[in-house]
């Protein structure tokens, strides 16, 4: 038992520097060119070298950071047109999960789709854009889960992720926001009568 427990406490560690320095990258504060070294993240995130090591390889693996042999790693970062991939790639999943979840979604999800798009409604008629954002995203995972794909609900969280900075961008113009409330709604709608192929065309 207690290898097992150091073994999560490490993975666990490793996840922790994985979505740090992810974040570090995609929001721009590590830029395309910094190097990456061993020595300073240790330093700068107080964990030992193993996580950090395991956490590089991830980020090599996503195509967001490159190791060389002697140079160690390099931000390569995301560039606009691998933003507007990930997008056209999201939007096509999107709309394939609202069109599993308009077959499957259950009873309780049901329910809890309708209240996100009832409070999303009500945050808008005050304003709120910070809450919009936040239940945006809610509406949007709650719909990957209700596909009751796991693959389809494991790829769309990555793009999700990947694309969170792209999606603050294009979260942060008013209209948008209130766009994409009544988008909700009438998304709720076909999911709720069942109408698969409407799910599918109004998620985007």
């Amino acid at each position: 038992g207690k290898k097992m427990i150091v073994d999560n406490v490490a993975k666990s560690l490793e996840e922790s520097v994985y979505y740090k320095l992810e974040e570090e990258i995609l929001s721009g504060a590590l830029k395309k060119g910094d190097t990456l070294a061993e020595i300073s993240l240790s330093r700068r995130l107080g964990v030992s070298r193993t996580p950090i090591r395991g956490a590089m390889h991830r980020l090599a693996e996503e195509g967001l950071i490159e190791i060389t042999p002697n140079k160690g790693a390099v931000v390569i970062g995301v560039n606009d047109e691998d933003l507007v991939n990930i997008y056209k790639i999201r939007m096509r999943l999107e709309g394939l999960a609202s069109r599993e979840a308009a077959e499957r979604i259950s009873g309780e999800d049901k329910a809890q789709l309708s209240e996100l798009v009832e409070l999303s409604e009500f945050y808008l008629a005050r304003n709120d854009l910070e809450r919009l954002k936040e239940l945006d995203s809610e509406f949007h995972n709650l719909i990957y889960r209700a596909s009751g794909n796991r693959l389809l609900e494991k790829t769309l969280s990555e793009l999700h992720r990947n694309i969170k900075t792209y999606r603050r961008l294009s979260l942060t113009v008013p209209e948008r926001v209130i766009l994409s409330v009544k988008e909700h709604r009438e998304i709720l709608s076909a999911i709720l009568s069942g109408n698969k192929e409407e799910a599918d065309r109004l998620t985007f």
